[in-house]
């Protein structure tokens, strides 16, 4: 969007927050770069131009204003609604790819090799691979010196930087501002200081956002020792890189509430990419609603509740596992076995509030579990115990970074996994916004409601008009129907 200069000109002086994360304005009198909806006077025309990223104003000699805080907008939702290797490398760069693995190891994920990531990111994004990542090293350093008390030099490696000298330079460079100034001018905003160990953060959204089906769906889905609904927030167990952590996180009217509790600090630029991911947030609701709208028949669900999120998961092969167990049982049901699966094989955690017993047990703890022990049927133990070896073997992978269609094909290889179980996993562990469920139970039933084609066949024929948002139409279609997953708990 940043080459169509008409429209970014009107986006900024019409301060339309939606296009937050779209591009960037970057000022040329001041040498400052803005979101579009800051709150400053506009300035000139001839004073503007325009980024697709904010490493991309950084690389061009530009700092953060001050004033709205752009490392601090919504990521672009053009790499949710992607599945090329761009988007792939820019959501394996926000999960801290590059300061753990080095561009060789992005690269090596990816297919490519680093020469070519380079290439396609500079050409799309204005910036490369390690750009990207120091940018991001900037705002996650930014979060620790303002929200806990850690010594700057902590702070630093916990960011992801290799020496002091390199923090802060870049914070200076990029702020404006030393260190010991962003928490000094922190000490003096607004709010209360988190309790010791937790880091509190605001998460920004693109409005707007329902929160009803999108903690409905968690809170109903929950299980027991991984998740919990306790006072207004969703609160979960994560498996980080250096550690684990336990977060909560709470819908408010202009951002999700996180408090984050970690090991290691140097996991908060994953966590943060993983509750942002969990809960949808870098979507575009405006342009999805938008869409779906055109359709009589599904126009007033979405006018009803507009802004409606695909809930996902933190972890591609712990949904896939809870896939299966929740094939043809009920909520509940899926739940009790998932939970038996937790205290027999999870690791054991500390949660400082009680409550959280355990992290979800890896691929690699389940193969050794003994099929016997599972109170499936027996060819539901045959999936699970076949889905766990191909997961733990690296045979099959479900991170964010995977190809959406060769994880439909090898998953569609694996003994009794058919569409539903697929599509589900592709549309919450993969994140493809086009995943369709046509043979769920509930999705036939609101078919039925709303007068629209009740055979999977003629109702995957009439989504075509849905495309590419057929899952933000699973969430609106399953408002049809009285479920929890529908309803924010009490």
């Amino acid at each position: 969007m940043h080459t169509d200069t008409e429209r970014c000109v009107r986006a900024v002086q019409s301060k339309d927050a939606r296009f937050d994360g779209w591009f960037f304005t970057a000022v040329l009198t001041t040498r400052i770069y803005c979101r579009p909806s800051c709150p400053v006077v506009p300035p000139k025309v001839r004073n503007m131009t325009f980024y697709p990223s904010a490493a991309a104003c950084q690389q061009a000699g530009f700092r953060a204003c001050k004033r709205c805080r752009p490392d601090t907008s919504p990521g672009s939702p053009e790499w949710n609604a992607r599945a090329d290797s761009v988007a792939r490398a820019m959501r394996l760069i926000r999960d801290g790819v590059v300061d753990r693995e080095g561009v060789t190891g992005l690269a090596t994920r990816l297919g490519y090799s680093a020469r070519q990531i380079e290439r396609q990111l500079l050409a799309e994004l204005g910036a490369g691979p390690l750009a990207l990542a120091r940018a991001q090293r900037a705002q996650t350093a930014r979060l620790l010196i303002e929200t806990t008390p850690l010594p700057m030099a902590q702070v630093a490696f916990a960011a992801g930087f290799s020496s002091i000298r390199t923090f802060n330079e870049t914070v200076r460079e990029v702020f404006g501002l030393a260190p010991g100034e962003l928490r000094t001018r922190a000490a003096r905003g607004p709010g209360a200081p988190a309790a010791p160990g937790v880091i509190a953060l605001r998460l920004p959204y693109r409005a707007p956002l329902n929160p009803s089906n999108l903690f409905g769906h968690l809170a109903a889905t929950a299980v027991p020792g991984v998740e919990e609904w306790r006072d207004g927030a969703y609160r979960r167990t994560l498996a980080l890189p250096y550690g684990h952590g336990v977060v909560a996180l709470a819908p408010k009217p202009d951002h999700i509430a996180c408090r984050l509790s970690l090991t290691d600090p140097r996991d908060l630029t994953r966590a943060i990419s993983r509750c942002r991911w969990l809960l949808d947030l870098d979507a575009d609701p405006v342009a999805v609603d938008d869409r779906l709208r055109t359709d009589p028949l599904l126009a007033p669900l979405v006018d009803a509740g507009p802004g409606r999120r695909v809930p996902r998961t933190v972890d591609g092969a712990e949904f896939a596992v809870r896939a299966v167990l929740g094939q043809q049982v009920s909520t509940a049901a899926a739940r009790t076995h998932a939970a038996r699966l937790v205290t027999a094989h999870g690791v054991p955690v500390d949660d400082p509030e009680g409550g959280l017993t355990h992290l979800f047990p890896t691929p690699g703890a389940l193969a050794e579990l003994d099929p016997e022990a599972l109170a499936l049927p027996r060819t539901r133990r045959a999936t699970l115990t076949t889905l766990v070896a191909a997961l733990a073997e690296g045979r099959l992978r479900l991170d964010t970074d995977t190809d959406w269609d060769e994880a439909r094909t090898a998953l569609s290889a694996l003994p009794g996994f058919g569409p539903w179980t697929v599509e589900s996993i592709a549309m919450r562990a993969l994140g493809d916004p086009d995943a369709f469920l046509p043979t769920d139970l509930g999705i036939r039933r609101a078919a039925e409601r709303l007068g629209l084609p009740a055979t999977p066949a003629a109702l995957t024929a009439r989504a075509a008009d849905w495309r590419p948002w057929r899952a933000y139409a699973v969430q609106y279609l399953w408002t049809a129907d009285d479920h929890p997953i529908n309803h924010l708990p009490a």
